[in-house]
């Protein structure tokens, strides 16, 4: 189950990926025209309309994106399929239609049915058209259906399967969202406690890949928050909406930096270089891009007390800046490059305080990571016990930048520390992070696999392997499926 669930996480990287377009456009656009937001220039207009394309079907991005993701083979057909589900059920279960089924007028309707277009739906529906796709790909129906054999089946399968789920979710979806309803008002109705409790949990969920779930109650319109959707559009409250995003700048742009800076001065000396290369790869993502797995998986596995705390203090930087007058978005992470394009959105409040309290935030990071690694005697990177490295240095024949340069080079490391082609049973990769399951994880040599140069490794169980790459790592995959595929 636990698997089943980091895919789906994983699935939602694709359509994740298409937001960085949105902001780019939303941040042009309120540039242009920060008053008018659009009604005062021809040019603001098209970049915000163009941008709110995506932004306001996000719950069709993920059912394509889930089915895509979640589907054996890439294909188009689960994308279609996925396609076919999401337009049955939020029609079968519009206000319009329940008025119909019911015969009374659709100011009535349950509100709960107002919303059926939302980010659970559209997960729910990628996953109802990667089954059927799965499932009937091969399909070999009698000669007189034979027209519709194989993938030519699955659309029809998924919107039959989708119109009984409708009518599952007719009786189901208003208690669903009674009570994802009810968790959101629990914590939004806490103000700025509810935000660091988000916050902390959010960075909590990142190990089992499980924060995306939690993301689609604050960040999209599941339940009506809608967070980041209402910061860009101006829909949302002035010094309110945000809430859920504004902390997350100081972390990802400052205390992480400071939290790796503080882990590279606490290394050995004869590994700090290794260290360094590391930690200062790892924070130029999270300050440019706010792209964070690189430098917190390379210390959550050592070190899971620090990252614990890293969780917490995650939690209270949400809190402290929910309470201050600033407020900045995103759309795709908190890092330098949304928090320059949220200046001119609509909900964007004193966003240059970010500056000063990223500035605390670095120093409480500092301390606090260099007190708790002395402390405790953590094994962060460039400190670990010479018979348990978890960052070898590359041995003397297998050059550190050929491995970093040359894809194949490195992953042809990686998969030989796999125990090779043959032993892998599936593999695929998200933002940062190959993952892998094999089929005799007593076959992996985590040692050979560090050598590559990679920024860390991780084994969630015996045989599932996480290899963190970085920000390039569908080079790697791509490489290393050119040569599983030659193998063959």
């Amino acid at each position: 189950m636990m698997k089943y669930l980091q895919k789906i996480g994983r699935s939602l990287m694709l359509p994740v990926a298409c937001l960085p377009a949105a902001g780019i456009l939303y941040g042009i656009g309120y540039w242009i025209d920060p008053a008018g937001w659009g009604s005062n220039s021809l040019i603001a207009a098209f970049c915000i309309k163009a941008a709110s394309a995506i932004i306001d079907k996000i719950p069709l991005l993920f059912a394509i994106g889930t089915a895509v993701g979640m589907a054996d083979e890439q294909d188009g057909t689960p994308a279609l399929a996925g396609l076919v589900s999401w337009l049955m059920i939020t029609t079968l279960l519009s206000k319009d239609a329940i008025a119909m089924y019911t015969h009374i007028d659709a100011s009535q309707v349950p509100s709960a049915f107002g919303r059926i277009e939302n980010a659970f739906i559209g997960i729910l529906s990628g996953l109802i058209g990667a089954g059927c796709f799965n499932k009937f790909k091969d399909a070999n129906p009698p000669d007189w259906l034979a027209f519709f054999s194989g993938k030519r089946c699955v659309a029809i399968i998924t919107a039959f399967v989708s119109a009984i789920t409708a009518a599952v979710l007719y009786y189901v979806w208003p208690v669903v969202y009674g009570a994802l309803e009810k968790f959101g008002i629990s914590i939004a109705n806490m103000g700025p406690i509810g935000a660091g409790i988000y916050g902390m949990f959010n960075r909590a969920l990142i190990p089992l890949g499980l924060h995306h779930a939690l993301n689609a109650v604050f960040w999209f319109d599941t339940i009506g928050i809608n967070d980041l959707g209402n910061f860009w559009s101006g829909k949302g409250t002035l010094g309110v909406t945000g809430m859920y995003m504004t902390g997350f700048f100081p972390v990802m742009m400052f205390g992480l930096v400071a939290g790796a800076y503080a882990m590279y001065k606490e290394a050995k000396p004869e590994r700090k270089n290794v260290a360094k290369s590391l930690l200062l790869a790892g924070s130029f993502a999270a300050f440019f891009t706010g792209i964070t797995e690189p430098l917190e998986f390379s210390f959550m596995f050592l070190a899971p007390g620090l990252y614990l705390l890293h969780a917490v203090l995650t939690g209270v930087c949400m809190t402290v800046c929910a309470y201050m007058p600033v407020r900045c978005g995103f759309n795709f992470s908190a890092g330098m490059v949304d928090w320059i394009l949220s200046f001119k959105a609509p909900m964007a409040e004193n966003p240059w305080l970010i500056i000063p309290i990223g500035i605390v935030v670095a120093v409480i990071y500092y301390v606090v990571f260099t007190w708790a690694i002395r402390t405790f005697s953590l094994k962060t990177p460039g400190r670990e016990d010479d018979d348990d490295d978890a960052m070898i240095p590359p041995a003397q024949d297998e050059p550190v930048k050929g491995a970093k340069k040359d894809y194949t080079h490195m992953a042809a490391i990686i998969l030989e520390g796999l125990g090779g082609a043959e032993n892998l049973k599936d593999y695929d990769y998200c933002a940062t992070r190959i993952r892998v399951n094999v089929k005799d994880g007593s076959q992996i040599d985590e040692k050979k696999i560090k050598s590559s140069g990679i920024p860390g490794l991780t084994r969630l169980t015996t045989t599932n392997v996480q290899v963190v790459i970085g920000t390039r790592v569908q080079f790697a995959f791509d490489a290393m499926k050119k040569l599983i595929e030659a193998s063959k």
